[in-house]
């Protein structure tokens, strides 16, 4: 007579990982990458570097107008978000490392003899990094603040950090960073390739907005202006904006209109980004082969 062994976060049919289970083993494969290591550490250190230099280095020096709070808010928020753009960079390569990696190593196949539906391994892959990155640009952003306020207040501008708005902002930097990583994730599951993930996925975030600004420099038009707003970076831009009429950068110039204003709409964009390749990818893995 035969015995069923059955192992903790093993379903007894078919021996299928359940989804606690597959959430353990995907935590244990991201933090066994060296990879993963140096790039959230390289995230930080960029953080916190760049954000207090820039602190260091902003004035309201040969500004005509007086700065309200609002502007000092305004230019705080800027201070501290200055290495987003390098940030989205280190999370974009690490989101197509984390499953365009399985490709290339072959450890794919035992994922998915493990969880033979496929899907949930990847949403277990997708929520793992994205809780893991959250956490890691919230610890960044968090110890980057005071830091910056604390230099502001040297050079005679205080920073009110009891500000939700202030924090809202920053809030918005980290759901930047967490969604251009998803982003990113779901074109390395598209492709499959390293190389090739990391190629189009810094070409979204960094090329795209490059090309799109020697066209508006070319011939500007409403329409381009606005279609700019639907890449990634643009409307990361608006996301973490902060809330105000007067701008430290555009103290006296007019606002111009474009589809989106707010900053819930950059992030919808965002998550529209994030869950059509995310999609797209969950039907492809379903169709091939491994």
């Amino acid at each position: 007579m035969s015995t069923t062994t059955t192992h903790p976060g093993l379903s007894p049919v078919g021996h299928d990982l359940r989804f606690s289970g597959v959430l353990r083993a995907e935590w244990i494969k991201l933090r066994s990458i060296r990879s993963t290591w140096w790039a959230y550490a390289i995230l930080v250190v960029i953080t916190v570097g760049f954000g207090a230099q820039m602190s260091a280095s902003l004035s309201f020096q040969g500004v005509d107008a007086i700065p309200t709070q609002d502007a000092i808010q305004d230019m705080a928020v800027y201070a501290v978000m200055v290495s987003t753009d390098v940030g989205a960079l280190i999370v974009s390569v690490l989101g197509v490392l984390i499953i365009a990696g399985e490709y290339g190593t072959g450890m794919i196949r035992s994922t998915l003899t493990a969880v033979p539906q496929r899907v949930p391994a990847l949403v277990a892959k997708a929520l793992v990094f994205a809780v893991a990155t959250f956490a890691v640009s919230a610890l960044a952003f968090a110890i980057t603040a005071p830091v910056s306020a604390a230099l502001f207040a040297a050079d005679g501008l205080s920073v009110a950090l009891d500000d939700p708005q202030y924090w809202l902002a920053l809030l918005g930097g980290v759901g930047y960073l967490v969604l251009v990583g998803l982003i990113s994730f779901g074109i390395g599951a598209l492709l499959r390739n390293t190389a090739g993930g990391i190629a189009v996925a810094l070409g979204l975030v960094l090329a795209a907005p490059l090309v799109l600004a020697l066209v508006l420099g070319f011939a500007s038009s409403g329409w381009v202006e606005n279609l700019a707003m639907l890449l990634p970076s643009t409307a990361s831009s608006i996301l973490f904006s902060y809330p105000t009429e007067q701008s430290w950068v555009t103290l006296a110039a007019p606002e111009s209109v474009g589809w989106l204003t707010e900053p819930w709409q950059g992030g919808l964009v965002l998550v529209a980004w994030a869950v059509v390749l995310f999609t797209a990818a969950a039907v492809l893995l379903k169709r091939r082969d491994a």
